[in-house]
Order: structure tokens, then sequence, then C-alpha cells
């Protein structure tokens, strides 16, 4: 039960960021989608929640059932996953 309330909290945390994400870089209120949204969120939660991890970043803003750290994160790592992609694209395009 424990797993499967961990799984609801990382989509709704990944849906959130994504969204944000998504508006703050196509500079569209939709960003990209539903579906869209919720992939860069879970992607961009796991690249922030790794970085944050490894450097030992503790912003000290308390326990929820979801941290608003787990919220910064996410969003962290979705920008950053955004921007990998946009240079990704960007050197697949020159090839």
């Amino acid at each position: 039960m424990e797993l499967m309330g961990r799984i609801i909290t990382w989509l709704i945390v990944g849906g959130l960021a994504g969204s944000r994400a998504g508006m703050f870089f196509v500079r569209q209120r939709r960003g990209f989608g539903p579906l869209g949204n919720l992939g860069v969120g879970l992607i961009g939660a796991l690249i922030g929640g790794l970085i944050f991890s490894v450097f030992n970043i503790d912003l000290g803003l308390g326990v929820i059932a979801v941290t608003l750290e787990d919220l910064v994160a996410a969003l962290a790592g979705s920008l950053l996953f955004l921007v990998v992609l946009y240079f990704g694209r960007k050197q697949l395009a020159k090839v």
C-alpha cells in the first residue's frame, strides 16, 4: 500500500512540476499538454531528486505528505531536462 501511495504522490508532484516547467519553457499555459507535462515532471523529479541527494541539498522546508523541497527539486530537474533536450535537438539538427 505504501508503494502505491508513493507512486500516486510522484505522479502528482511530476504533473505539477512538469506543468510549471512546460509553461515556463514554451510560454504557453498548456505547456506540453497533460501527458507531456507529466512525463517532463516525472523525469525532472528523478533528475532533481538525484541532484539534491548527491549535493546533499536540504532546503529545510519541512515535511507534509509531499514536501515543498520535493516540488522544488522536481521543478529544477524538469527545467534542466528541458534545457538538455533543447540543446540536444539543436545539435542533432546541425548534423
